[in-house]
């Protein structure tokens, strides 16, 4: 243990040392001294600071280097000849610990640097016991984002060995659901929601939107051309048995999570803001807010890229005719918000153009 004494009084500063006689000490002899030793004070375990000292008090010492004597945990007991409440409460809020009053008691000095000291050290011991604890729980917490990323790559991986849909869909419709996301979050809207973690978790389950179309037979889902009634039908019912994949994890995993926000998104991207969508006729808010994002985000994509019973659009004929479904298929405020960030939409849909 290193102790700085910081007092002018040369009788006090060694009686201290005599004290001390087995400690380590380093001597200030005013608030100046104090401050330069405080400043590269790594090896200072605690300060003996006394109130009244030349050039710069106690107090004046507490305040100039709060900064030092946090960033190296440097236990501060007061001297002071003084028995004054008011004085004791100002020190002890600019950081002290305790005041030890002249003329100075042996034991009573000795042992009250001994406990500070050790407290000072167990607190240290625990702070660093929490930090360890902390960067376990975040590896940990990296590990099982890892895990489920790579989980919802092998889910959407199966869509592309069905040719149902080409890896570039998948990172359309992840980027522009975080750009629509944070857009709609910019403009006020739904800003408690909207959490950088929600957002995450969207960006993440995009590519779970159309996963139940593993379950539509070819002839039907890579069919050239339209759909009868009884076909449309069946292809109706990918929403279904993409709930269904899911609906095992829900029991298993915390309520609001990454899954509840997949759900969300599968269930209901075909809804309709008017009630005329698919499976439940929901209207307006009563759509998930996901579903509502990846039905204009799904409709679009569409639009600007080849498939197999139709061929693209150009990106402004798809964006006047989103214009036009605003208030019918598709939540006016998204409209707005997905107008807002256009030259964004359009930029991700030439980067991860479709093949």
């Amino acid at each position: 243990m290193k102790v700085l004494i910081a007092d002018d009084s040369a009788t006090d500063v060694a009686i201290i040392k005599s004290i001390l006689n087995d400690i380590e000490v380093a001597v200030a002899r005013d608030g100046i001294e104090a401050i330069e030793l405080l400043h590269d004070g790594a090896d200072i375990d605690l300060m003996l600071l006394d109130l009244n000292m030349p050039r710069m008090d106690g107090f004046q010492v507490l305040e100039a280097a709060r900064e030092d004597l946090e960033r190296f945990g440097i236990v501060t007991l007061i001297l002071t000849n003084a028995n004054e409440l008011e004085s004791e409460i100002k020190g002890l809020e600019l950081g002290a610990v305790d005041y030890i009053r002249k003329p100075l008691n042996f034991q009573s000095l000795r042992k009250r640097i001994e406990v500070h000291n050790s407290l000072q050290h167990a607190r240290m011991e625990l702070e660093s016991t929490n930090a360890s604890l902390e960067q376990i729980v975040q590896d940990r917490t990296e590990e099982l984002i890892h895990t489920r990323d790579i989980t919802i790559q092998a889910l959407t991986g199966l869509l592309e060995v069905r040719n149902i849909e080409s890896g570039n869909h998948t990172k359309r419709t992840q980027w522009m659901m975080k750009a629509l996301s944070e857009q709609l979050r910019l403009q006020g809207k739904y800003q408690e929601l909207l959490t950088d973690t929600y957002i995450n978790d969207l960006f993440s389950t995009a590519p779970l939107h159309d996963i139940g179309k593993v379950g539509i037979p070819d002839k039907i889902l890579l069919k050239p051309g339209r759909l009868t009634s009884e076909e449309f039908e069946i292809m109706k019912k990918h929403v279904d048995y993409g709930v269904a994949a899911l609906q095992p994890g829900i029991g298993h995993l915390p309520p609001g999570g990454f899954i509840d926000t997949a759900m969300e998104i599968i269930s209901a991207h075909h809804e309709r803001y008017n009630g005329t969508g698919y499976p439940k006729g929901l209207t307006g808010t009563e759509i998930p807010l996901p579903g509502r994002l990846m039905a204009i985000i799904d409709v679009y994509d569409a639009l600007v890229s080849e498939r197999v019973y139709k061929a693209a659009i150009e990106h402004e004929v798809a964006m006047e005719m989103i214009r036009e479904e605003s208030g019918q298929h598709f939540d006016p405020e998204i409209v707005e918000a997905f107008f807002g960030i256009e030259e964004t939409i359009k930029e991700i849909a030439d980067i991860y153009i479709q093949h």
